[in-house]
């Protein structure tokens, strides 16, 4: 431990460079980096195991800043410990168009950055789940992987109700290397804290398993023993740090007016004087310079010792290696056909959800790094096969995780474990609750993350559960959100091709839309082409030029198929297209989507939900025969039937549409 004006010098430093950069931007948030700086110094220096010259270093310490807004912490740091993506322009350009300093971190745009945060919550959440990969990986590959996760937190992050979700799964899972920091400074936008909260946090903490103590944030002899007693906890850890927000100014401290505004030039140069910083802006003296880099010695040590390891055990390395590649195995490419192969010789009149279980069935064994999960709806998600053991608290053998009802927390832990790396998290609920999922979705497509969500009960085909349980507008909902790839498949087949595509999308998430009622097989071929990977093609064409071509995804694929049936016996030359996934199909050339539509007189798309998408195939003048408002209670068919979403509604509109 440095002497303390030593640590003053190295804590200004974030201050000064924080303050200089926000107030050059005319934008952003100086309170939380100057009010925290004492406690990133202290974490940096003094126990962070991190490399600066290889960020990407499997076996690093973890830094999740979960109140983004205070992203010139982070940025500021990543500038003094050496990461070379992070210099000094880099800092002055803050929150300038097209600049590696961003408003918020994001993941992938800046080097050292873990995950994009900003969203109040979500860091915390998504610490959850690099905690847990941490220790999934731990049991599979040992002392290659022995690593915390700290975070640094916000009382905004605590008020969000992720939270809850996220501390009582740490908590129940034991996860002992999950350090959270929090900027205890009772001060929010609105002014102080008590406006708006009086929680116990430390006790909150404590009565969901984890231990909780409370320092000076800006002692750092306190600060540094709270961490080292953390390091060696059995339970997951939170150390509320009471700072002063906008430390060190003589008229914004400990006032909401230094949180998300410049200081203005004037506090600005009072702040310094009272700092004792003497230095010009953006301005760093060689000798603080120098504190800072020597911190990175520690990390390339134990950077060195972790390689030795590495290369002392051949076989270890190579899986190890092959796990944080993301690469699938030859072994899964031939469980995947064989999947298929058996599909089109015994045809099975089952749900999607049940064919999703088949397919986990043939490709689990073969893909260690799959971990699944349900949010307390295993027996009907189907995403658990026999060879997932069970995660359970300080027991991370196994591969399928109970996650509770928390379906928030679920989805940010997801992220986190992709994140990660080393493993392909995918896990269940019923997609009606793709709501409470997805600002943790959305990240996922931002970030550019391979997660499988699951989402089954796909339509008013839940029937019995009603309208609250009948997701209508949910399919859409999620075809918007960029970068991420919705699949509604109509059989195994269709089913099988969809977890292949979201498996071999390494860069972007997959919502798998399944049903709870039993369809038809409809895939007769067991080609190995993956006809779901283009988002749509003909399954059944019309011997002639069709008159009525049908559109259809998921479970309404039979009733097309039905539909084309009846239209044939009235001498109606009629086509079928299968549209397992919009989103891809529209990302086609033009030529494939034009040769797929066809140009029929007649264009009907046929969904259990909103329109909203299908005009992009059917054109404003298409029919469409869905669901305009919400569901109904009743049994599926007979739902179905007060909708108009049958056979016969199809065959009704091209005739009239015809005019035959």
């Amino acid at each position: 431990m440095l002497d303390r004006a030593m640590h003053d010098a190295m804590a200004n430093a974030i201050r000064a460079l924080s303050m200089d950069a926000v107030e050059a931007a005319k934008s952003g948030h100086p309170g939380l980096p100057m009010g925290a700086a004492d406690i990133a110094t202290v974490l940096f220096r003094d126990h962070l195991k991190y490399d600066p010259a290889d960020p990407k270093w499997p076996d690093r310490d973890r830094f999740i800043l979960s109140a983004g807004h205070g992203s010139m912490l982070l940025y500021s740091v990543l500038h003094l410990i050496g990461v070379k993506g992070v210099s000094l322009d880099d800092i002055k350009a803050f929150r300038q168009l097209g600049s590696k300093t961003p408003g918020h971190p994001e993941f992938g745009h800046t080097e050292g950055v873990e995950t994009t945060t900003g969203p109040l919550g979500q860091g915390l959440a998504m610490s959850v789940g690099f905690a847990l990969g941490e220790r999934l990986l731990a049991h599979r590959f040992g002392k290659l992987v022995d690593h915390m996760t700290y975070v640094l937190a916000s009382d905004g992050d605590l008020m969000e109700g992720i939270s809850q979700e996220a501390i009582t799964l740490a908590g129940h899972l034991k996860l002992n290397k999950l350090v959270v920091l929090w900027d205890d400074n009772g001060i929010s936008i609105d002014g102080p804290l008590s406006v708006s909260d009086t929680t116990d946090q430390l006790k909150r903490f404590e009565s969901a398993g984890w231990a909780a103590s409370r320092v000076d944030g800006h002692d750092p002899v306190a600060i540094s023993k709270a961490i080292e007693a953390a390091k060696k906890s059995d339970k997951p850890v939170l150390i509320a740090c009471v700072t002063t927000i906008g430390y060190g100014s003589p008229n914004k401290a400990g006032k909401s007016s230094s949180h998300g505004s410049p200081l203005g030039a004037d506090e600005l140069k009072a702040t310094k004087e009272k700092l004792g910083w003497k230095h010009g802006p953006f301005e760093i003296p060689a000798d603080i310079r120098a504190l800072w880099g020597a911190t990175a010695k520690r990390g390339a040590q134990a950077r060195a010792e972790w390689l030795k390891r590495l290369e002392a055990k051949p076989k270890t390395k190579a899986a190890f290696e092959a796990a944080l590649s993301g690469d699938l195995p030859k072994a899964y490419t031939k469980a995947m056909k064989a999947l298929k192969l058996d599909a089109a010789a015994k045809p099975q009149e089952i749900a999607t959800r049940r064919a999703g279980e088949i397919t986990l069935e043939h490709i689990s064994p073969v893909l260690p790094e799959l971990i699944s999960g349900s949010a307390d709806l295993t027996g009907s998600n189907n995403t658990k096969t026999k060879d997932m053991g069970i995660v359970k608290p300080g027991d991370f053998s196994g591969r399928f995780i109970h996650y509770g009802i928390r379906e928030h927390a679920m989805a940010a832990a997801m992220n986190g474990m992709a994140l990660h790396g080393g493993l392909i998290p995918a896990s269940g609920t019923f997609l009606v609750f793709s709501d409470y999922c997805r600002p943790s979705i959305r990240l996922s497509a931002l970030m550019n993350q391979r997660v499988v969500y699951v989402m089954t009960h796909d339509s008013i085909g839940v029937g019995e559960d009603g309208p609250t349980h009948q997701p209508v507008e949910h399919v859409a909902a999620l075809r918007a959100i960029p970068n991420c790839d919705v699949f509604r498949p109509c059989d195994l087949t269709e089913t099988a091709e969809s977890w292949d595509c979201a498996l071999q999308n390494k860069s972007g998430p997959s919502v798998l839309a399944l049903t709870r009622q039993n369809l038809p097989q409809l895939r007769k071929d067991a080609g190995t082409k993956n006809l779901t990977a283009s988002g749509a093609y003909e399954l059944l064409g019309a011997d002639g030029r069709a008159e009525v071509t049908i559109f259809a995804s998921g479970s309404e694929v039979s009733l097309a198929v039905k539909a084309r049936s009846m239209l044939l016996a009235e001498g109606i030359l009629a086509r079928v297209v299968s549209v397992p996934s919009i989103d891809r199909f529209l990302a086609q050339l033009e030529t494939y989507r034009k040769k797929v539509i066809g140009r029929p007189k007649v264009k009907i798309a046929i969904e259990a939900g909103i329109r909203l998408g299908w005009d992009a195939i059917i054109g404003a003048d298409g029919t469409f025969i869905g669901m305009e408002g919400f569901g109904a209670s009743g049994p599926a068919g007979k739902v179905y039937q007060h909708f108009g979403i049958t056979a016969e509604a199809v065959v009704a509109a091209a005739k009239g549409k015809l005019k035959r």
